[in-house]
C-alpha cells in the first residue's frame, strides 16, 4: 500500500508540473484530461502528504528527546501525543480512501450487463438489474448514459452497456462485478414452478485519454446496419460500428445511436475501458502475491449474489450476507449491500495493514 500511495503522490506532483507547461496549456483536450486526473488524485495525495509530514515531525521529536537537551526533550514529549493522534487519524482516513483498490477514486466507469443461463428469463433479469442500477445511480445523482443495448422481443436485454459518471461511482459499483443468479417463477411458467437463471455484470474503471492511447492503426473498424429484436432493422444505413483491437483481439460494437459518428465515439470509449481493464488484469496477475481483494478479477464466472423472489431474499455469497429486502434492493436501494461490502473490505485492510509507522 505504501508503494501505491507513493506512486499516486508522485503522479499528482508530476501533473502539477505538467499543468505549468505551455504546450499542455495550449492543448484543450489534454489539459482537461490532466485536470480531471489531478482532481481524482487530489484528496488522497494531499492526505498522504499530510501523513508523511506528521511522520517526519514525530521522527524529529524523537531525535529531540534523544539529544540530551532537557528543554528540547520536554518540548518534544509535550508535542508527541498530539502528533501521534493526528497521524493515526490521517492513517485511518487513508485506509478509508484506499478501500476498493487503486482505481477507487475514479469518477467514471463502464458497466456491462448480460443475460446468461436461462434464455428469455435471463434476459428479463438482465433488464431488472439494469433498472436496479439505473435507480441507484439516480439516487446518487450520477450521470448514466446507455452506450449500447441489445433488446429481446419480450423486453429483456441480451446485453446493455452503460457509461456512469459521478464521484465514488467506481468505488461502489465495482463490487457488482460477477455472476448474479435469480430464483423466481417466470411470467411464462404456467405451472408456477420456480426457475433459476443468471445474468452477469462487469464494472470497469474508465481510463483518462492520457492513460490509454489508441491510434487508428491499432484497430479495425467495420460498419453494418443496426438491427433490433427479431432481426428488425432499426435503420437501413450502416450506422452501427464494430471495432476490433488488433493486438488483443478485443471486439466492441455499438448500434444504439442513429449516427455513425456517435456510435464510433461510444465504441471507442468502451474499447479504451476494456483495454485498460485488460492491462490492469495483467498487472494484477504479476502481483499475485499481494492481497486478494474482495472484488477479485471481476470474472463473470464468479457467482456473487442470489436474488430469491419467493422469499424476498438477497444473499451475497462473498461475505455471507442475507437480507430480506429484495423488493427494496431491486427498487434501487443497492446501498444495503454495497455498504456492507465496503465495510468488509475496509476491515480486511485494517487487519492487514494495521498502523503504519
Amino acid at each position: 500500500m505504501r508503494d501505491d500511495l507513493e506512486k499516486k503522490l508522485a503522479r499528482y506532483e508530476e501533473i502539477d508540473q505538467m499543468l505549468m507547461d505551455p504546450e499542455v496549456l495550449s492543448n484543450g483536450s489534454r489539459l482537461a484530461a490532466l485536470s480531471r486526473e489531478r482532481g481524482a488524485l487530489a484528496k488522497l495525495a494531499t492526505k498522504y502528504k499530510q501523513f508523511k509530514d506528521l511522520n517526519n515531525q514525530i521522527a524529529e521529536a524523537n531525535e529531540m528527546i534523544e539529544s540530551g537537551d532537557k528543554d528540547l526533550r520536554e518540548l518534544a514529549e509535550a508535542e508527541l501525543p498530539d502528533l501521534r493522534v493526528r497521524r493515526e487519524t490521517a492513517w485511518d482516513e487513508l485506509l478509508d480512501m484506499s478501500v476498493g483498490g487503486e482505481d477507487a477514486l475514479r469518477s467514471s466507469c463502464v458497466m456491462e450487463i448480460r443475460g446468461g443461463t436461462g434464455g428469455e428469463e435471463a434476459a428479463l433479469f438482465a433488464r431488472d438489474l439494469y433498472e436496479m442500477y439505473k435507480h441507484y445511480c439516480e439516487s446518487k445523482r450520477w450521470k448514466v448514459e446507455v452506450l449500447d443495448m441489445s433488446p429481446t422481443e419480450l423486453g429483456g436485454f441480451k446485453e446493455v452497456i452503460l457509461g456512469i459518471e459521478g464521484e465514488g461511482c467506481y468505488r461502489e459499483l465495482q463490487y457488482e462485478s460477477g455472476g448474479h443468479r435469480v430464483q423466481r417463477v417466470p411470467e411464462t411458467e404456467a405451472k408456477g414452478r420456480i426457475h433459476t437463471s443468471a445474468a452477469t455484470v462487469a464494472v470497469m474503471a474508465e481510463p483518462e485519454d492520457v492513460e490509454i492511447n489508441i491510434q487508428p492503426d491499432d484497430y479495425r473498424k467495420d460498419l453494418f446496419c443496426a438491427s433490433g429484436p427479431g432481426g428488425q432493422h432499426v435503420n437501413k444505413t450502416q450506422s452501427a460500428v464494430r471495432l476490433t483491437h488488433l493486438e488483443t483481439n478485443i471486439v466492441v460494437q455499438c448500434q444504439d445511436e442513429k449516427s455513425q459518428h456517435k456510435n464510433f465515439a461510444k465504441a471507442l470509449r468502451v474499447l479504451k475501458t476494456r483495454l485498460y481493464e485488460h492491462k490492469r488484469a495483467e498487472e494484477q496477475a504479476k502481483r499475485s502475491q499481494e492481497r486478494k481483494t474482495l472484488v477479485g478479477s471481476g470474472d463473470r464466472s464468479q457467482r456473487i449474489r442470489t436474488y430469491n423472489f419467493p422469499e424476498n431474499r438477497v444473499t451475497d455469497h462473498r461475505i455471507n450476507l442475507t437480507l430480506y429486502k429484495l423488493d427494496q434492493i431491486l427498487a434501487g436501494h443497492v446501498d444495503f449491500v454495497v455498504q456492507a461490502l465496503i465495510d468488509y473490505d475496509r476491515n480486511e485492510q485494517r487487519a492487514q495493514f494495521g498502523n503504519m509507522e
